[in-house]
């Protein structure tokens, strides 16, 4: 239909603001509405109503055009905000009525008043898309140097052209005022927690010799979750001593005001961390904040016990890891000598599953991966060096029951680490037993008749005793409170690590998981009048200013207490070590089950939750087996420490936002912070 052949209508009754983009077109009895843009036409007819022509303008390139060159053209031209786009064109070849071309036009960075730009009926915040950017960048740990990368200036002209493309020293402040706000929320959410916090740190490298130190809280909320969330990322002078560094844990803590709510802290094994514990601890400790004056304060990280023993295995093993790594070598230097290796191979009868491959020296899993394949080819190895001369570097018999032995105890450690860093939260209960398991395994290992062997099992079990001697009252009382396994756990393992002596150190732990739970009854607002527990307790768990006379008599209370154990009154403790097992399942959640029986065991789940929050490891999967220490990426180190901070902790913070979408994949965020820098030696680290 042609619009000569049509009358154009003009009528009062087109009352709508869409018709001032519109001709209302008759011919007959048919009304047809013609985009006075794109001349695009649509039906017109009084019953199609206004809602499909709308929708056609906000589609309308044209008139977006159109509208857009109206408003630069009445802005004030400002050099140093002007962006000149010239000869660039973007096509998208899916929709040809979408093809935008944009060529010599230029977009300023004019503020619009109030921050609203308006073209037609689009509308667009400025405030909240800055921050939407901010945002973006503090999730996904994009350097903040993309807002002046040109492809990223011409990409958000093209998309909103409204939008005030946002400065360096902009996005930085942006992301600042996004950090301090989310810094109150989760100051909030610390200050009503009404169970205890544990506390991780670990030091960073960054650029230049510069150290951070990170400090992660970890802790049970009261939907029985388990939660891990960095709380500072504070640079350090390199120079700083043990005195400097426990100082700024404290100020940190004091700062979050959770110094009166931390239960442990878990620090690396390394002697240089004892003296920063116990200065902490005696801090904490004149306050009297922490529970059975500390006695699970002090734990160290599993995976870096691993790591450690790691490091000794593959010392001992070095010159047969090198002869190893060097016949793989030999063998994949030429066809020739791959198919005389396999030749070899079939006349030894070798029925090898795995593929021979070099290790990277610094993944200490994929060094026992080559090793393990190694092994099963050995006797391959061995008529090859008899069939060729150049071939010189076969270990020896000796050498390869070395490697077979210490291989063997590299997979006890591959299982182990994937059960500590397996899942994203792990709690405390599951790693009495691995622990257990790796602790006979070196008491087999020291009575080896092979010297090598044994004189690095006393060199690793020297390591571990240190580790025992701190952390397993908190490994077995948090595998007590696991109810498949309840004391019985603890009988099964120290019968085997103690023989004879086992009842004197199943004793101990009897008596100290009981002093636990007495101290948590007394400071507990949940305890039930029926177990005499009716105390004056303040909000933060201690008692009240106006009942402070009553704290010297904490001891009575504590005996009171105690002396009514004798009566038919049984405690949560006593009843839920009385109960049978609960089955062993697959599925289980001990989270999920102390929350249902929460209601029965008001104080012992109040137990529950304090320790089987605590981080007995640290570490990662992705960084489980690095032989090398933490380093900050390039990016971030470049960055002010205040902005570091802010974008490291923020990150931490509002992942829950990524993690709740349907889309979100483990490689939509880029880490902040990776696993390639040299490790570090001395405090923290």
């Amino acid at each position: 239909m042609e619009i000569s052949e049509s009358v154009i209508v003009r009528s009062s009754r087109l009352k709508s603001v869409v018709w001032n983009d519109f001709d209302r077109v008759k011919k007959g009895d048919t009304c047809v509405a013609i985009c006075r843009h794109c001349k695009k036409k649509l039906s017109g007819s009084s019953t199609s109503g206004t809602s499909h022509l709308r929708n056609h303008l906000i589609r309308c390139r044209r008139r977006s055009n159109h509208d857009v060159a109206q408003l630069f053209a009445s802005r004030e031209k400002k050099k140093e905000g002007a962006v000149t786009l010239s000869n660039y064109t973007f096509d998208e070849d899916q929709r040809k009525d979408e093809v935008l071309n944009v060529v010599n036009i230029k977009f300023e960075q004019d503020q619009v008043k109030d921050g609203i730009s308006n073209i037609g009926n689009n509308v667009i915040d400025q405030k909240r898309s800055r921050f939407d950017l901010a945002r973006m960048i503090i999730l996904h740990g994009y350097p903040l140097t993309m807002v002046e990368h040109l492809g990223f200036k011409i990409f958000v002209k093209n998309l909103q052209p409204l939008f005030d493309l946002v400065s360096l020293n902009g996005v930085e402040a942006d992301c600042m005022e996004i950090y301090e706000k989310e810094k109150q929320k989760m100051y909030e959410v610390l200050d009503k927690l009404s169970g205890k916090i544990s506390l991780g740190a670990d030091m960073w490298n960054a650029s230049g010799d510069v150290q951070y130190l990170c400090l992660t809280s970890q802790y049970i909320d009261e939907s029985w979750e388990l939660q891990k969330k960095i709380l500072n990322f504070v640079i350090m002078d390199p120079s700083h001593t043990e005195d400097m560094l426990s100082e700024v844990i404290m100020t940190c803590l004091m700062d979050w005001d959770i110094d009166r709510k931390l239960f442990s802290m878990s620090l690396d094994c390394c002697s240089t961390n004892d003296n920063i514990m116990c200065r902490i601890r005696d801090r904490l400790s004149q306050n009297r904040f922490l529970l059975c004056d500390g006695q699970l304060f002090d734990i160290r990280c599993a995976a870096n016990l691993v790591n450690m023993m790691v490091q000794d295995a593959l010392e001992a093993l070095s010159e047969v890891t090198c002869k190893i790594r060097e016949s793989i070598r030999y063998v994949k230097s030429s066809q020739a000598v791959q198919e005389k290796f396999n030749e070899m191979a079939q006349q030894a009868r070798v029925e090898g599953q795995k593929f021979l491959c070099l290790d990277n020296p610094l993944r200490w899993n994929l060094t026992y991966f080559m090793l393990e394949a190694a092994l099963e080819y050995k006797d391959a190895f061995s008529l090859l060096q008899e069939h060729d001369s150049a071939y010189t570097m076969c270990p020896s018999d000796t050498e390869w029951e070395r490697a077979g032995a210490i291989a063997g105890y590299l997979k006890l450690f591959i299982e182990v680490t994937h059960v500590f860093s397996g899942s994203k939260y792990p709690t405390a209960n599951i790693y009495f037993p691995e622990i257990c398991d790796i602790h006979l395994q070196l008491i087999d290992l020291c009575n080896s008749s092979d010297i090598l062997i044994s004189t690095l099992a006393l060199k690793m079990k020297s390591k571990f005793d240190e580790y025992w001697k701190k952390c397993s009252l908190a490994l077995a009382v948090a595998a007590i409170l696991d109810p498949r396994f309840k004391m019985k756990l603890v009988e099964y393992y120290y019968s085997k690590i103690y023989g004879s002596n086992a009842t004197v150190h199943i004793d101990d732990i009897s008596v100290s998981i009981k002093a636990l739970f007495n101290e948590h009854a007394i400071c507990s607002p949940l305890a039930s009048l029926d177990q005499g527990l009716a105390w004056q307790v303040g909000g933060s768990g201690r008692l009240s200013a106006g009942n402070y006379s009553r704290d010297r008599l904490l001891g009575f209370d504590k005996f009171l207490h105690e002396t009514s154990q004798s009566q038919s009154v049984k405690s949560d403790l006593d009843k839920y070590l009385e109960e049978p097992l609960f089955p062993r399942n697959v599925d289980f959640s001990i989270l999920n089950w102390w929350k249902v029986h929460t209601p029965k065991y008001p104080i012992l789940s109040m137990m529950a939750r304090n320790v089987l929050g605590i981080p007995m490891s640290k570490v990662a999967l992705d960084s489980a087996f690095n032989m090398e220490g933490r380093v900050l990426d390039h990016d971030r180190s470049s960055l002010s420490p205040a902005t570091v901070q802010a974008l490291v902790c923020a990150q931490d913070w509002m992942r829950n936002e990524l993690e709740d979408s349907k889309s979100f994949s483990s490689h939509s965020t880029l880490p902040l912070c990776v696993d390639t820098s040299q490790q570090v030696n001395g405090m923290v680290a």
